[in-house]
C-alpha cells in the first residue's frame, strides 16, 4: 500500500510543487472516510464541485455537503472551504491558507481562485493516488498530515502558450492540459489558434477558414531540414461550440483563455481559403494551400481595407467566444519582400504617408489595437509590434531574449515575458545524440528552474509592467500527445515555480530541493498520466517515436 495515502504507516515530508510561501508541518493527521463532509461557504461551490469530481473519485469517498455553522475547528470529519476576507487584504485574492489536523482540513482562500489553488495543495498533500480517476483498491486508507500552510502567487500572468496550429490537437487533449496546468497553478492559456499550416477556429461568416484552411496534405518531419515526409494528410478545427466548451472548463479552473489570430504574416492558411487576402498582384495566391513545412513563410497578408474588413469580422465571432480581457494578434516574423514588390502596396504606403514597409505593418497594428480598444479589450502581441509604436493600453509578449520586454516596461506598457532562450519548451532538454529531434538551445530542467522573469535592468516602478511570464508550446515537432508530453514535462513543473514561487535570485536557488521535490511529484505525474521525459535521459529507445527520434545531420540550432 502506498504509504504516502495512509495515517498508519510512515509518510514522506510533503513535496509541494509550486513550493508555497510557508509550511509548517505539525503532528498527527487527518483521516479521510466515509462520513467525512464538504462544507463550502458561499463563493467556494466551484471548488468544492471539483473536490468531488476528481479527490473525490480518486478515493472513493463520497464528500457529502454538511456545514460547520460559524466555520471554527469544533467537530471532525470536515473539509472547509471559505473565502475570507483577512486572508483577501494580506495574499490578495489568489492567495490562501491551508491548515489540516486531526479534526480536520479549514481552507481559507482571498477570493474564489484562491479557494481552487489551496484545494491543488489539498490534492498533493493527500499523495499521488489522489491523482488518479478511481480509487486503486477497496478500502485505502486516506490522511492528510497536519500542516499549516500559507501562500499566493508571485505573478498575476502564469502561463503556457499552446501552438495548435501546427500539429492539431483534439479538444479531448486541450481539457487534459488544462486540467495539466491548473495542477501546477498556472492561470492563463495562450491559445495559437491559426497560422501558415493550419486554421483551427470555425468563422461562421469565413466557413472556408476551416473547410480549406484546416487541413494540409501533408507534413514535414522533425526539423524542417529533414528530408523526411510524413504524406498523410494533418489538420482539424475547433467547432464554436468547442471552444466555448473549452472555455467555461477552463474558467471552472480560474485560467483564463487568450486566443492569438495572427496578423499580418503567418496567414498563408487563411490565404489559401480565401486568396483575395494575399497580394495577388506579385504571387498567383489562388495556387496556395496551408503550409506543409516550418519556418517563416514569405505569404503575407495584403493591407487593403477588405483585409481589415475580413479580420474584424473575424475577431468579432472570437470575442463572441473569448471573454478574456487580451486578444493576442500575432505581429510577429513578417517579412516584407511581397510588399515591397507589390505596387498596391506601395500604393498604400504613399497614400497613409507612410515611410516603408515597416511602417506599413505598424498602420495594421495600430489598426486592431484601436479597433480592439473601441470594444473594451487589450491588444497583445509578439515584440515586433514595438516597431511603430502602440496605444498604452496594448501589451507585449517579450519572445526575442529579454530586449523587447525592458523596451516594452520603460515605454510603460505591460510585459508578458517569455525568452526563446529560456521558456521555449519546444527546445532540446538534452545535447546528446540520442535526444529526439534536437532542435534549439539546450534548456534543462534546472534551466528553466533558474529563469527568472524580472530583468534586473528595469526600474522598480518598470518592473510592475511585467504582469508574468509563460512558457511557449510550438508544436512543429510535437505530432502527437506523446511528444507533446515529453518536451512540456517536467520543465513545465519547474517553469510553474518560478511562475508561482517567491524564489530567491536565479544563482541563489535551491536546485538540489527542488529536484527533492520532483523525485515525488513525478508520482504525481504518473498518476496523471504525463508521458514525461524520464529524470535520466531521453526516451528508452523502444519508446521512441520513430523517425523523429533520429537526429537529422546537419540540422541549425534553431528551427
Amino acid at each position: 500500500m502506498d504509504d504516502a495515502v495512509t495515517a498508519d504507516g510512515p509518510r514522506t515530508e510533503a513535496a509541494l510543487i509550486p513550493q508555497p510561501r510557508d509550511t509548517r508541518p505539525e503532528d498527527g493527521a487527518f483521516l479521510l472516510g466515509p462520513g467525512t463532509v464538504l462544507d463550502a461557504g458561499p463563493g467556494t461551490e466551484a471548488t468544492a464541485a471539483w473536490l468531488r469530481g476528481t479527490v473525490g473519485a480518486a478515493t472513493g469517498l463520497p464528500l457529502p455537503s454538511g456545514t460547520t455553522g460559524d466555520g471554527t475547528t469544533d467537530g471532525s470529519g470536515v473539509l472547509r472551504l471559505r473565502i475570507d476576507a483577512d486572508t483577501a487584504e494580506a495574499l490578495g485574492p489568489e492567495g490562501y491558507r491551508l491548515t489540516a489536523d486531526s479534526s480536520g482540513v479549514t481552507l481559507l482562500g482571498g477570493g474564489a481562485a484562491g479557494t481552487f489553488w489551496g484545494a491543488q495543495t489539498l490534492r498533493q498533500l493527500l499523495g499521488p493516488a489522489a491523482h488518479r480517476r478511481a480509487p486503486l483498491r477497496p478500502g485505502q486508507r486516506w490522511s492528510v498530515p497536519a500542516v499549516r500552510v500559507e501562500d499566493a502567487p508571485r505573478f498575476a500572468w502564469r502561463g503556457m502558450m499552446l501552438d495548435v496550429a501546427r500539429h492539431f490537437l483534439p479538444k479531448d487533449g486541450v481539457l487534459r492540459y488544462i486540467d495539466l496546468l491548473a495542477a501546477h497553478k498556472l492561470n492563463v492559456l495562450h491559445f495559437h489558434l491559426t497560422d501558415d499550416q493550419g486554421w483551427r477556429i470555425e468563422i461562421k461568416r469565413h466557413p472556408r477558414l476551416t473547410e480549406d484552411g484546416a487541413w494540409r496534405e501533408r507534413t514535414k518531419l522533425g526539423h524542417r531540414a529533414s528530408p523526411l515526409w510524413d504524406e498523410r494528410p494533418h489538420g482539424g478545427h475547433y467547432t464554436q461550440d468547442d471552444i466555448r466548451e473549452i472555455v467555461a472548463y477552463a474558467d471552472a479552473r480560474h485560467i483564463t483563455v487568450v486566443p492569438e489570430i495572427e496578423i499580418p504574416g503567418h496567414s498563408q492558411a487563411a490565404i489559401s481559403a480565401y486568396p483575395e487576402l494575399g497580394n495577388t498582384d506579385v504571387i498567383d495566391t489562388n495556387s496556395l494551400k496551408p503550409w506543409d513545412t516550418w519556418g517563416v513563410n514569405p505569404n503575407i497578408l495584403a493591407p487593403t481595407d477588405n483585409t481589415l474588413r475580413f479580420y474584424e469580422g473575424v475577431l468579432e465571432e472570437v470575442l463572441d467566444l473569448f471573454p478574456s480581457q487580451f486578444v493576442h494578434i500575432g505581429g510577429d516574423e513578417c517579412p516584407k519582400d511581397q510588399w515591397r514588390a507589390s505596387p498596391n502596396a506601395q500604393a498604400r504606403i504613399k497614400e497613409l504617408g507612410l515611410a516603408d514597409e515597416d511602417e506599413l505593418q505598424s498602420w495594421f497594428i495600430r489598426h486592431f489595437d484601436r479597433w480592439l480598444a473601441d470594444r473594451g479589450r487589450r491588444l497583445i502581441g509578439w515584440d515586433e509590434i514595438l516597431e511603430g509604436g502602440l496605444a498604452p493600453g496594448a501589451a507585449v509578449s517579450s519572445w526575442r531574449g529579454y530586449a523587447g520586454g525592458i523596451a516594452a516596461a520603460r515605454a510603460g506598457h505591460d510585459v508578458v515575458m517569455c525568452p526563446e532562450q529560456q521558456v521555449y519548451l519546444d527546445h532540446r532538454q538534452h545535447d546528446g545524440p540520442d535526444e529526439p529531434v534536437p532542435i534549439g538551445y539546450v534548456r534543462t530542467l534546472e534551466d528553466v528552474y533558474r529563469f527568472e522573469p524580472v530583468p534586473p535592468q528595469l526600474t522598480p516602478e518598470q518592473a510592475a509592467h511585467v504582469l508574468g511570464t509563460q512558457a511557449n508550446v510550438w508544436t512543429e515537432v510535437m505530432e502527437n500527445q506523446q511528444r507533446l508530453d515529453y518536451q512540456v514535462f517536467p520543465r513545465l513543473a519547474a517553469f510553474a515555480e518560478v511562475a508561482w514561487s517567491q524564489l530567491p535570485p536565479p544563482e541563489e536557488r535551491d536546485h538540489a530541493g527542488f529536484t527533492r521535490r520532483m523525485a515525488a511529484h513525478y508520482d504525481r505525474l504518473d498518476a496523471l498520466g504525463v508521458d514525461y521525459r524520464p529524470p535520466g535521459g531521453p526516451l528508452p529507445r523502444q519508446r521512441r517515436p520513430g523517425l523523429l527520434g533520429r537526429p537529422i545531420e546537419g540540422s541549425p540550432p534553431n528551427v
